[in-house]
């Protein structure tokens, strides 16, 4: 080849290669016009929602033969990612079906497939939409509806598996009641003996289902005025209504019935075989739920009507709704938008099931289905766009549950303090507590004034004294925190006779000329050795006391003072609480100083905790002693509690996740070295095997230090709960006071808001201390979160 033609060719080759990246860049922008035409397919539109369909498929037509793998998959997205417009997607896979069969055939194939994945990975939720998915093509003219049926039966069939635990056939039954909605009138008219027969399978395994779960998921105690039913009872009986009134509901938007006579005279599709994968102990199964209700007809005005509980356009709208949050909850404004901007407004009291379904997410119980914050701002959200309307109904829905707070569960009630503090201070405060005041002749322990108090607790975090003080009226003062400000013993009135307080003197001056930890220590050793009558304490409490009260208390001006302070004085703080004992001590000491600052003695447990000056196992100990009996059912204490769980299920993770990482460097250069492979510049950072030995060891005494964690707070729990049961049975009084209902119900929250955790050493627990031998009542609360897997 000539110098001349080597270099025509090079030049021809760059041609090449810039026609190909043109059209690569092209490729990608047609996808990502693709993407946004079917994901926008409907919004902010003049023309019909048929027409803009229309419209679509003949696009999307034209672009099948270089982009028919690309539409498809953007249309199983949908499923997943849009399942409010789940009736729009069906109506455009049938458009594209009756034009294309075989690409309505390879979008069968694709969808079972991802069904089949979703189900053996534990994705259940995108199962389930997925399920109904599927079941409303056979609206569309996609699929027979045989063979929609033959998927149920296999996904019912579960059902008469032995040795299962309900939650795995709960599942497969709720995904198919929760798609007969979509097509059971089809069903009804083409199959419907089968469809009967469907029915009674499933009536047969709802009759025989236990529900030990139920009381430790409703959020009243109380069915009064509204029955709290299990979701799949409930969603039973509004199937049973719907078959009643022959499968028509009034709620499905069904885009496709204005296609019918396109669709009806496509070619159909036959499901392949969806069988279910076996029952494995590792997958998580959905757990139960129990339905949330506030409202009936008689609370929304009258113009539109509030469907009745087990109407199934109840249950419709409640869930399209939910999938609406769920689509938008990381931007609350779009949120408030889509919720407001609801298909059937006009037809429905909307601002009241939108206010309903948002208080049944944020009480969710084990765990609220989205942060609780996010409600805070929604709600708020909310009220700015319908200024007029949903601040009234808000107002009534709040008034409404502080009347029946008397039967809340502890855990609702805590997350209706944080939402109404929070609401509150986004409104200056404002409220009509005169309405309340009946809460003011109450015990104080009693749920409502309780309420009112903490409540007053969580403003002050976001306000200051004096301001609380003039939101509320003079009545209410008496349920007002006591201002926050530090208590420091040797300065008070007859601290003269207090051992310890010229040295505490002396090191106040000391800190305050800017001491060294190892100075501060010399003057502890002056003190003496102990300033009790035991003996026996291999710390000393009098140098805690003197040295901890003072460094807090020259470090009361702010948090960042307190921050800097401990970090100062951390080798001291070391040194001075080396033992468990020591520790709860040191914790008793923070206490007597900041007792009226709740938030104060949140963060600063936290900073010990984060620093490993204490260990979780005395901050739990220290929850129960004695000194904080009388703080025992305030919200803060359990806030501790829960913040120290979280801190020890961190810091495993954090170890497993080292000892993971570790072994997969050495197994990859053990890989390398076996394959021949050159090892220089390679991973320097590979671990020995006595490197991940020893991380492995540091594992393991997490594991267990969290074990411990669990049976020291579960343990007095029980010996709590067994003395106050005890005492009432031989006082002849009644054991059911404010004080158990608190402390019952504490007890099932830590079951709760950690079972994941919990639930790895249920079977220590059942052996060593949930025994058959304890009151019924404690056990019952146990048997209750075994109940939710099982």
């Amino acid at each position: 080849m000539s110098r001349r033609r080597r270099e025509s060719y090079s030049d021809d080759e760059d041609d090449s290669s810039r026609h190909k990246r043109r059209r690569t860049s092209d490729d990608v922008n047609i996808e990502d016009r693709l993407d946004s035409l079917i994901t926008r397919v409907g919004e902010k539109s003049t023309s019909s929602l048929e027409s803009n369909l229309e419209g679509l498929a003949s696009v999307l037509e034209a672009d099948l033969p270089n982009y028919k793998d690309k539409i498809i998959k953007i249309l199983c997205d949908c499923v997943i990612y849009l399942p409010e417009k789940i009736t729009v997607y069906t109506t455009l896979v049938g458009l594209l079906n009756a034009k294309n069969y075989n690409c309505g055939g390879e979008f069968t194939e694709l969808i079972v497939r991802n069904l089949k994945d979703y189900l053996k990975t534990g994705k259940f939720e995108d199962a389930r939409m997925t399920v109904r998915f599927i079941a409303d093509l056979v609206n569309c003219h996609v699929l027979v509806a045989g063979s929609v049926l033959q998927m149920f039966d296999n996904l019912i069939e579960v059902t008469l598996e032995d040795n299962i635990p309900q939650v795995r056939s709960d599942f497969y039954v709720y995904a198919v009641l929760s798609a007969l909605p979509y097509v059971g009138r089809e069903l009804f008219e083409k199959k419907e003996q089968e469809l009967n027969k469907l029915l009674q399978t499933i009536e047969n395994y709802i009759s025989k289902r236990h529900h030990i779960h139920v009381p430790s998921l409703r959020v009243w105690s109380s069915d009064d005025p509204h029955p709290q039913e299990e979701y799949l009872d409930c969603l039973w009986a509004q199937i049973k209504n719907l078959r009643n009134n022959k499968w028509m509901e009034k709620q499905i938007s069904r885009p496709y019935n204005a296609f019918d006579s396109v669709l009806c005279d496509a070619l159909q599709h036959t499901l392949p075989q969806i069988i279910p994968p076996s029952h494995n102990d590792e997958i998580k199964y959905p757990l139960p739920m129990v339905v949330f209700r506030i409202f009936d007809y008689t609370d929304v005005p009258e113009g539109t009507v509030l469907p009745g509980s087990h109407a199934i356009e109840r249950y419709l709208i409640e869930e399209h709704l939910q999938k609406i949050i769920d689509s938008n909850f990381l931007e609350r404004k779009e949120c408030a938008a889509a919720l407001l901007s609801f298909p059937t407004k006009n037809k429905l009291p909307l601002n009241y099931i939108i206010i309903e379904t948002l208080f049944a997410e944020l009480f969710n119980l084990p765990k609220e289905r989205h942060l609780e914050l996010f409600y805070g701002v929604l709600l708020i959200e909310l009220c700015k766009l319908q200024p007029s309307t949903m601040p009234q109904v808000l107002a009534q829905a709040t008034e409404m549950l502080f009347e029946r707070i008397d039967t809340m569960h502890t855990i609702c009630i805590e997350r209706f303090v944080n939402w109404f503090s929070y609401h509150l201070s986004m409104f200056q405060f404002r409220w009509s507590w005169d309405d309340w005041s009946v809460c003011l002749e109450q015990d104080p322990n009693n749920p409502k004034p309780r309420f009112v108090h903490e409540v007053l607790h969580k403003i002050l975090r976001l306000s200051y004294h004096q301001r609380v003080m003039e939101s509320v009226p003079e009545s209410f003062h008496c349920l007002l925190p006591l201002k926050p400000q530090p208590c420091y013993k040797y300065e008070q009135e007859g601290a003269g006779s207090l051992p310890g307080t010229m040295k505490a003197h002396a090191l106040m001056s000391a800190i305050k000329s800017k001491c060294t930890p190892e100075e501060a220590a010399q003057i502890l050793k002056e003190l003496p050795s102990d300033m009790s009558d035991d003996n026996d304490l291999s710390f000393n409490p009098l140098k805690i006391d003197v040295f901890v009260s003072t460094l807090l208390y020259l470090g009361s001006k702010s948090f960042s003072h307190s921050f800097a302070a401990l970090a100062k004085f951390h080798p001291l703080l070391k040194s001075l609480a080396e033992t468990e004992e020591s520790q709860i001590y040191l914790l008793k000491t923070l206490y007597s100083v900041w007792k009226s600052h709740q938030q104060m003695l949140v963060v600063l447990v936290d900073k010990l905790l984060r620093t490993q000056i204490v260990e979780c196992s005395a901050v739990a100990n220290w929850l129960f002693s004695d000194s904080m009996k009388q703080d025992f059912i305030s919200g803060y204490l359990w806030e501790i509690m829960h913040s120290t769980i979280k801190k020890m299920s961190k810091q495993v993770d954090k170890l497993q996740k080292e000892v993971d990482e570790g072994r997969d460097r050495l197994d990859a250069q053990r890989r390398r070295a076996a394959d021949g492979l050159d090892m220089d510049g390679y991973d320097e950072d590979i671990p020995t095997t006595e490197m991940i030995d020893r991380m492995e060891e540091k594992l393991e005494s997490a594991i267990s230090q969290q074990k411990s964690l669990f049976l020291i707070i579960f343990q007095r729990f029980i010996i709590l709960l067994t003395e106050h049961l005890a005492r009432c049975e031989s006082e002849g009084i009644d054991y059911n006071t404010a004080w158990y209902k608190w402390v019952i119900e504490r007890l099932q929250q830590v079951f709760l808001q950690h079972h994941t955790l919990v639930y790895k050493y249920v079977m220590t627990l059942e052996e060593l201390l949930f025994t058959s031998n304890i009151d019924i009542h404690i056990l019952e609360v146990f048997q209750q979160f075994c109940s939710l897997r099982s």
